[in-house]
């Protein structure tokens, strides 16, 4: 395993469309798969009335998990940080935009944003269990 420094999980953040959303009310963690748009150390998504909107208004805290892996590699990166309904006509505008789409046909009006404030990524190389002894 190798831990990935700010910036290769940035850009691997960066190049991806699908995250994993991570929140938790009472005690209760909920994950939830989402398109994303990343820029600028934020997060974007879009979603509809609904259990995330509602999590979201009692915790704003946040996380966002991305990935990708094949046979022998992969990779994965956290983002954790606060999440926020955009209101602002100017701001929703521009969310308009950006290249985020949903993936099935859906009615999702509301945009949410995470300020990212935490970052962290590994590396990973598969291969077989390494021999240890059993004592």
């Amino acid at each position: 395993m190798e831990n990935l420094s700010n910036e290769q999980s940035w850009e691997l953040l960066e190049g991806s469309v699908l995250g994993r959303l991570a929140v938790c009310v009472d005690g209760q963690p909920d994950v939830f798969p989402v398109n994303i748009y990343v820029s600028n150390g934020k997060i974007l998504f879009r979603t509809a009335e609904g259990t995330k909107l509602a999590e979201l208004a009692v915790n704003d805290r946040a996380v966002i998990e991305v990935d990708a892996f094949t046979s022998r590699i992969g990779w994965s990166v956290v983002a954790k940080g606060r999440a926020r309904i955009l209101r602002d006509s100017a701001e929703i505008e521009a969310a308009d935009q950006t290249p985020l789409n949903p993936w099935i046909p859906t009615v999702r009006t509301t945009y949410v944003e995470i300020a990212v404030e935490e970052i962290t990524g590994r590396r990973f190389v598969f291969g077989p269990e390494p021999d240890h002894e059993i004592r």
